[in-house]
């Protein structure tokens, strides 16, 4: 299977090409948490960089409860200029444009001083870093019903504001995968319990966004195939979910894995020696694309050729990419040009698995703003030096949201 070849979704509309932007979380957005305009300069170069399908970063469905005080939220109508021109951008050069939606649940920064819900008063267990994140409250069934609203307009106003389609983040240890996952969810009502009952929010969503958005309007869902902690959501857990979302009327399901405890999702292969390794997550997508009547996108550290060539040859159908088009963004290009280019970051040596994350994700963030000033990346960065800046720029966007907040309720 050729990576140039076009792909035809559920919905009848098609992806130009199998290679995918998958979501990164820029955290660029402007004071009212719309898309600022180095944001959508950023989506231009990922347009003109020939992956067929761009996910955008979580962009989330309450401001109440964010991901990073530089998140884009999407709850209302009211900078719906913003929204459209970062549509049009990123769908300039012929590529669909998804936007991904999410909730953090419990994986929302203490710092920005807002009340945590999610499934149960499960607290974060990050050692020394757990006080990062503040110990949840159990959502009641009106905060249940809340948040699916909240998803499902996210969804309508999406596809309103000119995105082909949507991604419903069901994994890396946000909300709906805290739910999935019997280590968070210690629900005894119909939210929790069996598979079955730990499903039925992203189910319902599901079922409410594809209800609520026309059928050519693209419906995604982004699942951990394993959360990678023992006694948590498991590769048995993925596949049996993948078949409860089979007749749902979805068009992807991209296959991740790992959340803020087991950072599993950078793509950090274990041996780095072999092609297999660099495609993180593909053992586990062989089996449950076995299983899925809807096509299947893996994602996970690739960011070569051959190994792109080695996914789609074992029945994948599309292939996610992250850190490599963080660096190129035209990497596609370069590759249907008949170069072999690879781009990857500087290794990180830190031995701490939490802040050699945080480092990692500061270090792709650099990029990012590199790439919305027009000027070259710079993945040679040092982490430390990455990490200053995110810290800096994280700690005057806290202190920003923390006042819009106030004045919110004021």
């Amino acid at each position: 299977m050729s990576p140039f070849s076009p792909l035809s979704l559920p919905n009848g509309s098609t992806l130009p090409n199998r290679l995918a932007k998958a979501a990164m979380e820029e955290n660029m957005a402007d004071g009212d948490h719309a898309p600022s305009d180095a944001l959508i300069q950023l989506y231009r170069a990922w347009a003109a960089g020939g992956a067929g399908l761009l996910i955008t970063g979580n962009v989330m469905v309450d401001h109440r409860a964010m991901t990073n005080s530089g998140g884009v939220v999407l709850d209302s109508e009211q900078f719906a200029p913003r929204f459209r021109a970062w549509a049009q951008a990123a769908c300039a050069q012929g590529a669909q444009v998804w936007m991904q939606i999410n909730h953090p649940g419990r994986q929302m920064p203490a710092a920005l001083q807002q009340v945590t819900l999610a499934p149960s008063e499960v607290a974060m267990d990050l050692g020394g870093f757990s006080k990062q994140f503040a110990p949840p409250k159990a959502m009641t069934e009106q905060d249940i019903q809340d948040v699916k609203a909240r998803f499902i307009g996210a969804a309508r106003l999406a596809e309103k504001f000119g995105f082909t389609g949507v991604q419903i983040h069901a994994a890396h240890g946000y909300l709906l995968s805290q739910f999935l996952s019997p280590l968070s969810n210690h629900r005894t009502d119909l939210w929790g319990g069996s598979l079955a009952n730990r499903a039925r929010l992203l189910l319902e969503i599901v079922q409410g966004v594809r209800a609520s958005v026309a059928p050519t309007f693209a419906v995604s869902v982004k699942l951990n195939s394993a959360d990678f902690q023992r006694g948590g959501f498991s590769a048995d857990d993925a596949k049996a979910v993948v078949a409860m979302l089979n007749p749902l009327g979805i068009d992807l399901i991209e296959l991740s894995g790992g959340s803020y405890e087991a950072p599993a999702m950078h793509g950090q292969a274990r041996d780095g020696r072999t092609l297999a390794r660099e495609a993180y997550f593909l053992e586990f997508a062989k089996d449950i694309a076995a299983v899925s009547q809807m096509p299947v996108m893996v994602t996970g550290g690739i960011r070569r050729l051959p190994v792109v060539m080695q996914v789609l040859g074992s029945g994948v159908d599309v292939v996610g990419m992250a850190t490599a088009l963080a660096i190129q963004p035209d990497l596609p290009n370069a590759w249907k040009a008949g170069q072999d280019d690879a781009p990857a970051l500087r290794p990180i040596t830190l031995k701490n698995k939490v802040l050699a994350s945080v480092a990692y994700m500061a270090m792709v963030k650099h990029q990012f703003r590199r790439l919305s000033r027009r000027i070259p990346t710079n993945p040679d960065v040092a982490p430390w030096k990455a990490l200053l800046a995110e810290q800096l720029d994280k700690g005057w966007r806290n202190w920003r949201y923390r006042r819009a907040m106030r004045a919110r309720t004021a």
